[in-house]
């Protein structure tokens, strides 16, 4: 067995994500059997867009490179409206409690 899949054995079995996938992989400090979940909630979520069209709820964190998203967001209303996309920015407010 090369040392590489040494590696990895021994990342799999202390529960780890092996380095050759957090590599390629999107951050998280989790451990391995937490990390595949996660990994399986991206793909589903991703599925679901593709086979049911733009959803009405986007799970952010569940994107390998979020900033992406957001600029194509800003793109996409640019261009729709003409506007020049440095006069768009996303206002955010945060609410410390929600009352129904």
């Amino acid at each position: 067995m090369s040392e590489d899949l040494e590696k990895m054995a021994s990342s799999l079995f202390d529960n780890l994500v092996p380095n050759k996938w957090a590599d390629v992989g999107f951050l998280s400090l989790k451990p391995l059997a937490s990390w595949i979940q996660d990994l399986n909630d991206r793909v589903v979520f991703l599925k679901k867009w593709i086979d049911g069209g733009t959803p009405a709820v986007f799970w952010i964190s569940g994107f390998f490179f979020p900033q992406a998203f957001f600029t194509g967001i800003l793109q996409n209303y640019a261009r729709k409206h003409i506007i020049a996309i440095d006069e768009l920015d996303f206002e955010v407010k945060i609410y410390d409690e929600i009352t129904p």
